[in-house]
C-alpha cells in the first residue's frame, strides 16, 4: 500500500526526546505505535517520532504532542515471544520535521508533516566561537559529573561541527523533556547553541550543589540506610525510564540462580555479579546487555541439579538391544557387563567405550540403542572436520557471536546431568592453528579432570563425571595415545553374507518398506534376491549400501502401484535387474592363476580387502621397478623379500645371478589407491619366487604376514577383516603366522567353516605347499629346526 507525499507512521515518546543522528533505544508496547512499527518496517519506510506533553495520556492526539518531532529509521527490531505485542526498538535520528496533522490509518495513524528549516542570523565563525564555548563549559560539567562515560567526553572533543555538537549533548545531558524540546523546536541555530550553554552553566551550578548535599547526608546515613536510599532512587529511575520489567527479569533470575543446589560458592556468586550488570543496564537494548543476557539464559538453562533415572533391568536392556540389532554379541555382552556394574556400583563413572569398525556396521545405532536401553537422554556430536578446538570448549562470551561448545550444548538439550553423548568419528578431527581438539577431548573424557569442565563461554565449573560417552571410529590410528588410553576399544567386525542376509530381510526390507509407504502385501521381495541384492550390487562391510539398494526397490515399486501398473509387486531373482539394472559386482569374485600373480589380504578403514601382487622378470641391469602407489614400509617388504629369495636362491634351484643380469618389476593393481602396511611380505615373496621358478600359485589362495631377511613370518593385525574380504572372493586356503592362530575364535564360524588356515612360522612352509615339487625334489632342510625352507 502506497502513502502520499509528507505522510508516514506515526510515533509518541514518553519522557525522551530524539535528535538527529542520534541513537535512541525503547520499548514499544501501545497497539498503534507496534502496528506503526510493523508496517513501517515490512515497507522500508522511516518513523515520525514526536514527544508527548503529557507522559500520562494513552492515546494522545495533535494538540497532546510537541510540533517538532524527528524522522528517523528502524535500525533494529526484536520481538518478545513471551509478549507479542512489546517490542524492543532501536532508531537513528534522521532531519527535524514540523507535525502538520495526524490521520488514522487502519490499525496505526499516519502523520503529515512539513520540514524543519534551520536558520543562520550569524556567520560560521561566530558558530565556531559558540562551540568552542560550550566544550570549556561541558569541561566543567564534567569536573562535577565524574559518572559520566569515558567515550562522551572523547565524542566531544572530536566533533566539530556546532549543529552536530548541540544536537549530541542536549541529547545525552540528563535534563528535562522540556528543555530537550527547546533546544529540538529552536530554529536559530545560533539561539540553540546559546540555550545549550546556559543550560550547561546552569546544570554545572546545580551538580556542585548535588554533590555537597550528598556529600553532608552520607555522613548521616548508616550503611542500611544508605543502601535503602539508594535502591529507592534506583526504583524511581527506573519507573521514570519505563524499566519495571527488567528489574523483575533480574530478580527472576537471581531465583533461579539461588535455587541451585550443586554449585559452588565462587559460581554462584559470579552468576549474582552478572545479574547486577544487567540491571545496570536497564532496558536499553545495548550490545552489553544483550550479551549479559544471552549469557545468564544459557548457563541456567543447564541441568545442573537434573538427573534421569537409569534402567536397571539386564534383561530389558538385552530385549531392546536384541529388538534393534542382529549379532554384535561382543558388543551387547560388553553393554550388559557395564550396566552389571551400574546396578552394583551406582558411583562408578569413567568408562569410555569407543566403538571401532569400518562403516555401516551399526556403531552409531548401537550407541543410540545403548541409551534407550539404559533410559538415557541421548544427544549425538558430529566430530568430523572439526579443526577448531572452540567447537568443544566454546567461546570466550567477549567475542561477537561467541557460544557454548558443543558439550555444554548437548548437556542443555539433554536437559538432564547423565546422558548419553555418542561422539561421532573421533578419528576424523583436525588440527591447525585454531588448536588441538584432541587435547580438549582429553579434558573431557577424563573422569579425573571433567568433574569440574569449564566452558569458555560458561566459565564456571560444570561437572561432566556422570555424562556417559561413547566414541565411534572407523581406524584407531589417527587418535594419539594419550586419548586411546582412555577408551575401552570394542571392534565391529564385517558382516558375512548370512549377517547381512538376516539384518536385510529382518530389519532393512520391512523398515524401506515402511519408509516408501507399503506394506508385506503389495511388496515381497524374497531371499534369493535378497542374497543376489548383496552379492551382485553392493560391496561393504557393513550394510548402509545393501539399505539404498532396497530403498531404490520400494521407490520404484510405490511408483509402479500409484500409477496403477500394478496392485502387488514380488521382487524375485529374475526380475531384480528390472529394479536395479545390470549386476555390479558379478564378476568380482573371477580370479585366473596366472604366473608371478599371488593373492594378499590388506586391512582399511572401511574392512578387509583383497589385493593382487604380480611381478616380472626381463632382462636388464638388476634393478627393482615397484609400482602400484606404495608406501615406503611396504617397498621395504618388497626388498627384503628379494633379498631373502637371493640369499637362498641356490636352495630353490634358481640362477643366484637372476638380479644382475635381469630387472624384477613388482606391481600392485589399483594404482590409484595408496597401499601400505608390511603384511604383504610374504605375499611380494610368493610372486618373486612363483615368477622365477615358472610356476603358478593356484587362485584360490591368499596369505598375509611379515617377512624378515631370514624367513620368519611374524604376526600381523586385522585377521577378522581380512578373512571376510577372503571369503567374499571365494578363497578356499589363507596362510596366516602361527602367532595368529590366537585370533581364530574370533572369526565367525561360516567363514571357517569355507576357508582352511594354514599356520606357518617360515615362509619356505609356504614355498614347500605351493610349489612341492621343484622344492622337494632339492630336498632343502633347516639344520637347525629340520624344516623345509
Amino acid at each position: 500500500m502506497s502513502l502520499e507525499n509528507n505522510f508516514l507512521p506515526v510515533l509518541s515518546l514518553r519522557s525522551l526526546v530524539l535528535f538527529p543522528d542520534m541513537p535512541l533505544y525503547f520499548d514499544v508496547t501501545r497497539k498503534k505505535s507496534v502496528e506503526a512499527v510493523r508496517y513501517a518496517s515490512k515497507n522500508g519506510l522511516p518513523l515520525l517520532i514526536f514527544t508527548q506533553k503529557d507522559l500520562r495520556i494513552e492515546n494522545p492526539s495533535i494538540d497532546d504532542l510537541y510540533k517538532v518531532g524527528i524522522k528517523a529509521h528502524i535500525r533494529q527490531i526484536i520481538s518478545d515471544p513471551e509478549k507479542p505485542n512489546h517490542l524492543h526498538l532501536a532508531v537513528k535520528g534522521m532531519e527535524r520535521v514540523r507535525l502538520v496533522s495526524i490521520e488514522e490509518h487502519g490499525e496505526f495513524n499516519l502523520a503529515k508533516y512539513n520540514k524543519f528549516h534551520d536558520k543562520f542570523s550569524k556567520e560560521e565563525n561566530y558558530l565556531i566561537a559558540l562551540s568552542r564555548q560550550t566544550k570549556v563549559l561541558f569541561d566543567r560539567y564534567l569536573d562535577v559529573s565524574p559518572q559520566m562515560p569515558p567515550d562522551i567526553p572523547a565524542t566531544v572533543l572530536s566533533t566539530e561541527d556546532p549543529q552536530e555538537l548541540c544536537d549530541y549533548l542536549a541529547s545525552i545531558l540528563p535534563i528535562s523533556t522540556e528543555l530537550k524540546m527547546e533546544i529540538l523546536s529552536t530554529t536559530d541555530v545560533a539561539e540553540r547553541i546559546k540555550k545549550l550553554n546556559e543550560i550547561l552553566a546552569r546544570e554545572t551550578q546545580i551538580r556542585k550543589l548535588e554533590v555537597e548535599i550528598v556529600a553532608d547526608a552520607e555522613d548521616q546515613l548508616t550503611e542500611n540506610q544508605r543502601e535503602y536510599f539508594l535502591r529507592e532512587q534506583l526504583k524511581v529511575i527506573y519507573g521514570e525510564l519505563g524499566n519495571d520489567d527488567i528489574e523483575q527479569e533480574v530478580e527472576k533470575y537471581k531465583e533461579q540462580i539461588l535455587a541451585i543446589e550443586n554449585i559452588d560458592e565462587n559460581s554462584r556468586t559470579s552468576l549474582l555479579n552478572e545479574c547486577t550488570r544487567l540491571l545496570k543496564y536497564g532496558s536499553a537494548l545495548t550490545a552489553d546487555s544483550n550479551v549479559t543476557r544471552a549469557y545468564l539464559q544459557t548457563v541456567l538453562s543447564l541441568p545442573f541439579d537434573k538427573f534421569s533415572k537409569d534402567e536397571t533391568s539386564i534383561s530389558k536392556a538385552k530385549k531392546i538391544l536384541d529388538k534393534d540389532h542382529y549379532g554384535l554379541e561382543t558388543v551387547k555382552e560388553r553393554i550388559l557387563e557395564y550396566i552389571a556394574v551400574k546396578i552394583l556400583n551406582k558411583d562408578i563413572t569413567g568408562q569410555i567405550i569407543c566403538l571401532v569398525g569400518p562403516p555401516g556396521v551399526g556403531k552409531t545405532s548401537i550407541a543410540k540403542s545403548l541409551a534407550q536401553a539404559m533410559n538415557k537422554k541421548y544427544q549425538r556430536i558430529a566430530l568430523g572436520g572439526i579443526s577448531d578446538e572452540a567447537q568443544l570448549r566454546g567461546h570466550r562470551k567477549t567475542y561477537i557471536g561467541s557460544m557454548p561448545g558443543r558439550i555444554i550444548k548437548a548437556i542443555s538439550r539433554a536437559e538432564t546431568k547423565n546422558p548419553l553423548i555418542l561422539l561421532d568419528e573421533v578419528d576424523k578431527l583436525g588440527n591447525d592453528y585454531k588448536g588441538d581438539p584432541y587435547s580438549a577431548l582429553l579434558e573431557i573424557l577424563d573422569p579425573e579432570q571433567n568433574k569440574t569442565f569449564v566452558d569458555n563461554y560458561v566459565e564456571i565449573p560444570f561437572d561432566l563425571s556422570q555424562v556417559m560417552f561413547v566414541t565411534t571410529a572407523n581406524d584407531t590410528s589417527p587418535i594419539p595415545a594419550p586419548l586411546l588410553d582412555r577408551m575401552e576399544i570394542i571392534e565391529l567386525s564385517s558382516y558375512t553374507e548370512e549377517e547381512k542376509m538376516n539384518i536385510g530381510m529382518k530389519f532393512l526390507k520391512p523398515k524401506s518398506i515402511k519408509n516408501a509407504g507399503l506394506d508385506g502385501k503389495r511388496l515381497t521381495i524374497s531371499n534369493g534376491a535378497m542374497a543376489k541384492i548383496i552379492s551382485d550390487y553392493t560391496k561393504e562391510a557393513g550394510v548402509r549400501g545393501l539399505e539404498k539398494q532396497l530403498s531404490k526397490i520400494c521407490r520404484k515399486a510405490a511408483k509402479e502401484i500409484v500409477s496403477g501398473n500394478k496392485k502387488k509387486i514380488a521382487i524375485t531373482e529374475k526380475n531384480l535387474s528390472d529394479y536395479l539394472g545390470i549386476p555390479k559386482f558379478v564378476d568380482d569374485n573371477k580370479n585366473v592363476a596366472e604366473v608371478g600373480k599371488v593373492n594378499g589380504l590388506a586391512w582399511t578403514s572401511v574392512g578387509g580387502s583383497m589385493l593382487s601382487v604380480e611381478s616380472a622378470l626381463m632382462i636388464g641391469k638388476g634393478e627393482l621397478k615397484i609400482t602400484g602407489s606404495l608406501g615406503d614400509v611396504m617397498k621395504e617388504s618388497a626388498a627384503i623379500a628379494v633379498g631373502y629369495i637371493r640369499s637362498k636362491a641356490n636352495l630353490f634351484g634358481i640362477d643366484p645371478q637372476f638380479s644382475k643380469n635381469n630387472d624384477i618389476h613388482i606391481h600392485v593393481p589399483e594404482g590409484a589407491t595408496p597401499k601400505d602396511g608390511p603384511s604383504a611380505g610374504v605375499t611380494l615373496a610368493t610372486s618373486l619366487l612363483s615368477t622365477l621358478l615358472n610356476k603358478k600359485v593356484p587362485s584360490d589362495v591368499a596369505m598375509t604376514g611379515e617377512i624378515t631377511l631370514l624367513g620368519n613370518v611374524l604376526p600381523i593385525g586385522g585377521l577378522k577383516e581380512k578373512s571376510f574380504a577372503a571369503y567374499k572372493n571365494g578363497i578356499k586356503r589363507v596362510f596366516i603366522p602361527k602367532e595368529n592362530l590366537r585370533d581364530l575364535p574370533e572369526i565367525p564360524n561360516e567363514v571357517k567353516e569355507n576357508i582352511e588356515f594354514i599356520p606357518v612360522e617360515k615362509i619356505g612352509e609356504i614355498f614347500k605347499i605351493l610349489f612341492f615339487e621343484k622344492i622337494k625334489s632339492l630336498k632343502i632342510q633347516n639344520p637347525i629346526s629340520s624344516k623345509v625352507y
